[in-house]
């Protein structure tokens, strides 16, 4: 019996250890970056969080928490370019992955499973739109017109 139960014990945690995968989700997000801080108790990270950009100026829905990769050590150029961005408020494409399972069992990679691979500054001027006026011949944001159909109501 105890055969047994040591044989099923070490297939759930071979098979546990088998299933973890490091590129479980691949993809990008755009928008701000409200915080980015370095912290931790017992390993420090890099974390951030991005407000998501929709079409126009506006900021969607619940921000994207990310993490800088703690067994990634050639990162000092992204971290600088997000600093940055946080800074001036930039904005900014990142390019990610997303780790499953046993990967990030204890935060010791990041506070997050999600770890940017790349970072693209897509507008410097994303934030500071009014600067636009200054330069002759360009247009500026005023505002943001959503219109909506009711199909009902449109004479046939």
């Amino acid at each position: 019996m105890k055969k047994i139960i040591y044989t099923a014990l070490m297939a759930a945690i071979a098979m546990g250890a088998t299933s973890c995968k490091e590129d479980y989700s691949v993809g990008e997000k755009v928008g701000t970056v409200m915080e980015f801080t370095k912290k931790g108790v017992i390993w420090e990270s890099w974390e951030g969080s991005l407000f998501l950009t929709q079409t126009g100026m506006g900021n969607s829905g619940d921000p994207f928490y990310f993490s800088f990769d703690n067994d990634n050590h050639d990162q000092d150029s992204l971290v600088n370019i997000i600093h940055q961005a946080q800074i001036e408020g930039w904005k900014v494409k990142l390019k990610y992955h997303a780790v499953w399972g046993g990967k990030n069992v204890c935060s010791n990679r990041g506070e997050t499973d999600y770890f940017v691979d790349d970072v693209i500054v897509l507008d410097k001027d994303f934030a500071h739109s009014s600067r636009q006026d200054e330069v002759e011949g360009h247009g500026r944001v005023v505002d943001t017109v959503y219109v909506v159909l009711d199909k009902s109501q449109i004479k046939k």
